[in-house]
Formats: structure tokens, C-alpha cells, sequence
């Protein structure tokens, strides 16, 4: 499943901009950056709870904020890209 994670991290105090890196090097290691803030991650449901369990434990729930969309694999859901990034093609071939 397509999984996409939104995150604001409160950057005020030195603490908050080391969570802002460690909820970015979590998300890093699991999707692509498609925006400052968010990523789109191919998952399946295990991976997709361990995710979860690795961004809770990073974020401060009292003034950070974590969105995770699951969304489905059924016909009729499209991304729309416009701009300078395109995003890599997961269910295409792999060319290296």
C-alpha cells in the first residue's frame, strides 16, 4: 500500500530541531521525500506499523504533529504531479 507521512515538528528549542532530523531519517530510511515535509512510502502492513511505532517514538505528541495516510490500492486513486519533481514509479521496471 501507498503510505503517505505529513509531519510539522515544532523547531522553537534545540530539542525540537534534533526531533525535526530524527523524524527525517526515520522516513528517509523508508520512502522518498517529496516535499520539506513529507514522504511517500511503498509498505506493506507490518512495515507500515513498525513505521508507526518508530515516528511515534521520535515526535513530542504535546507540539508535534504526525499525519499518516494509508491509501488504497482500488482503481480511481491518482496523484497528480505538477512542478520540477517526479516522483519514482514504483510498480514500474527498475532500471539501474
Amino acid at each position: 500500500m501507498l503510505v503517505l507521512v505529513c509531519y510539522d515538528v515544532n523547531t522553537e528549542t534545540q530539542a525540537g530541531r534534533r526531533r525535526l532530523r530524527r523524524v527525517a531519517r526515520v522516513c528517509e530510511s523508508t520512502g522518498q521525500r517529496v516535499q520539506k515535509s513529507v514522504f511517500e512510502c511503498q509498505l506493506d502492513v507490518a512495515q507500515y506499523e513498525a513505521l508507526e511505532r518508530r515516528l511515534l517514538a521520535e515526535i513530542d505528541p504535546a507540539a508535534d504533529c504526525l499525519r499518516l495516510y494509508r491509501m488504497p490500492g482500488t482503481r480511481g486513486f491518482e496523484v497528480r504531479e505538477h512542478g520540477t519533481f517526479r516522483a519514482t514509479d514504483f510498480e514500474g521496471p527498475l532500471v539501474l
